[in-house]
């Protein structure tokens, strides 16, 4: 039974190493790992402030959202639109992210950090999902 299980946990850490492995192939190799940041403004009083950090993997981005003064327990809606200012946003969104829950969001979107960064897009965060048209957040992705 303990040469089973030491056979078994080898094989596990080899699944692993590899998979770390094959993951850290995708980043850029002139990327540093440390992301581009961008600042959140709040929108209508809501005191909503923070960062959108874009990490490259590949052809795809890892977008964080961070915000101070999120109420507890809230669940909102972000997105990525279109559009260089928060008041010329197109409403459909470009791209989907993960609510922000306790002042955070991670999403991996299948689309390159440098044309995020294109100066056409902006992050947009809304109070919920049955008020999308209440905007709390926003930055420019520029």
């Amino acid at each position: 039974m303990s040469i089973r299980s030491f056979a078994l946990g080898i094989a596990l850490a080899g699944t692993l190493g590899f998979g770390t492995s094959g993951a850290l192939a995708q980043i850029a190799p002139d990327d540093s790992g440390a992301g581009t940041k961008r600042g959140i403004q709040e929108v209508n009083n809501s005191g909503q402030v923070g960062t959108v950090t874009l990490f490259r993997h590949g052809e795809s981005t890892l977008v964080v959202i961070e915000l101070h003064s999120v109420p507890a327990g809230r669940r909102e809606p972000a997105h990525i639109h279109r559009g260089r200012d928060c008041d010329s946003l197109d409403p459909n969104p470009a791209f989907g992210l993960a609510p922000v829950v306790n002042g955070v969001s991670r999403t991996i979107v299948h689309y390159p950090e440098d044309k995020l960064l294109s100066g056409n897009y902006s992050v947009n965060v809304h109070a919920s999902d049955s008020d999308l048209k209440h905007y709390v957040a926003c930055g420019h992705l520029y």
